[in-house]
């Protein structure tokens, strides 16, 4: 952008002093915004050409005055010229404190981070989960991390950051803290977040990530099969405990419920739907995006099940759910016992309602990402891609199509 600056001397009238001295001021005008202040000389009325703006005469005084005057000139030209090579903008406000000596405020990167996570903090059960600050968190130690072992300082300054830091951070995080593409992903993404910040605020006039380009590698989701879901349900195990987990992480096979959704669920989450049948009604807590979920019979055998367990009572909720790590800790316990040869993990349960529960059953794909609350059908995408069996019982009335000689038919007809 060309910056538009004019440089004009005047007297003030209205301001002459004791002496019967007119002040001489300096006018700077960027891109049509004008900033006024007293060059600290003085002129007698007559001597003063409003047209050369400067002090007519060859004394020693107007000669004095007119080279200081020339000076300040240049300087103001220098100013210009440091803000373009701090790559600051060239404006009104910048050019007021370079001429008045004040010096802008640093802006620090891992400051601005740790208000941006304090924020969060302060929001957890408003506007964020509780997960959200940890993932923050992590990032930012990763940050501070990367700033010493790059820079051997503790924080820099958010005008330093450009291309070379962006990248630099992403092999730090793949070669010393040994993260994978999705993970290194993530911790840029979340950086990035940092860095709109300080764009919205005007902090830093060029976005270090505009020719930076990083991309997630597709991960297959482990699921279930109907083979070892059934193997599950039929599955009875000397431990209540165990028991009680399997029953719960089934119920999310069922609902598509994650972890933190299940765990908050109450009666207040359960209404009659369109078809006179009971619903579930969740804002999800990963992205407050509303999932409507009729409930089927096992999920609500389930429910019927522990509705007078004593955590449910006392708590208002519907299952009595562990720890998010109890409960993973479990699953594999009962994996083991099952001889299901999957790591097996809560949010599996997830996609096994995703894929073997619903879209393998002819379920449309519009309907399951409504009930998993998407915001996205390319997220819900991710399911279907993995449904070669799916793909299989859909191809099969091809098949018969083309079966049973109907080809050679067709070609015969077409001859």
């Amino acid at each position: 952008m060309n910056t538009k600056l004019s440089i004009l001397f005047f007297v003030k009238r209205t301001k002459t002093n004791i002496d019967g001295l007119l002040p001489i001021f300096i006018r700077v005008t960027v891109n049509g915004e004008r900033i006024e202040f007293s060059t600290k000389r003085f002129t007698p009325s007559d001597k003063w050409s409003a047209e050369g703006n400067r002090m007519k005469g060859t004394s020693a005084e107007a000669r004095a005055t007119n080279s200081y005057l020339d000076t300040l000139k240049s300087k103001v030209y220098d100013y210009q010229q440091q803000l373009i090579r701090e790559d600051e903008l060239v404006n009104a406000e910048n050019m007021r404190n370079k001429i008045l000596g004040v010096e802008k405020r640093s802006h620090m990167i891992v400051g601005i981070f740790q208000q941006h996570n304090d924020e969060i903090k302060a929001l957890i059960g408003k506007d964020y989960a509780a997960a959200t600050l940890v993932r923050y968190e992590t990032s930012l130690k990763h940050t501070v991390d990367f700033i010493k072992w790059k820079y051997k300082a503790s924080d820099i300054d958010i005008r330093k950051i450009d291309h070379e830091f962006i990248t630099s951070y992403e092999f730090y995080l793949k070669s010393v803290c040994n993260c994978c593409q999705n993970t290194t992903s993530k911790y840029i993404k979340n950086f990035g977040k940092i860095i709109r910040i300080c764009l919205a605020n005007g902090w830093i006039q060029k976005n270090p990530f505009i020719n930076y380009k990083s991309k997630m590698v597709e991960v297959e989701r482990a699921f279930l099969s109907m083979e070892e879901i059934e193997t599950m349900l039929n599955k009875v195990f000397v431990s209540d405990r165990l028991n009680q987990v399997k029953d719960i992480f089934l119920f999310s096979c069922f609902t598509g419920l994650a972890y933190a959704d299940v765990k908050k669920l109450s009666r207040r989450n359960i209404a009659i739907g369109v078809d006179g049948e009971r619903w579930i009604y969740i804002n999800r807590t990963k992205t407050d995006t509303r999932s409507n979920i009729p409930i089927l019979p096992i999920a609500s055998f389930l429910l019927e099940k522990y509705k007078d367990h004593p955590q449910v009572v006392n708590q208002d909720k519907l299952l009595p759910i562990l720890s998010n790590q109890k409960m993973n800790s479990y699953l594999k316990e009962i994996a083991d016992v099952c001889e299901i040869n999957k790591e097996l993990t809560f949010h599996i349960a997830r996609h096994t309602f995703a894929t073997t529960v619903t879209l393998s059953n002819g379920v449309p794909i519009e309907s399951v990402s409504k009930m998993l609350g998407h915001k996205n059908l390319k997220t819900t995408q991710h399911y279907a891609k993995i449904l070669d069996l799916k793909v299989s019982d859909d191809m099969k009335i091809l098949k018969e199509k083309f079966g049973n000689g109907n080809l050679i038919n067709i070609k015969k007809s077409a001859g």
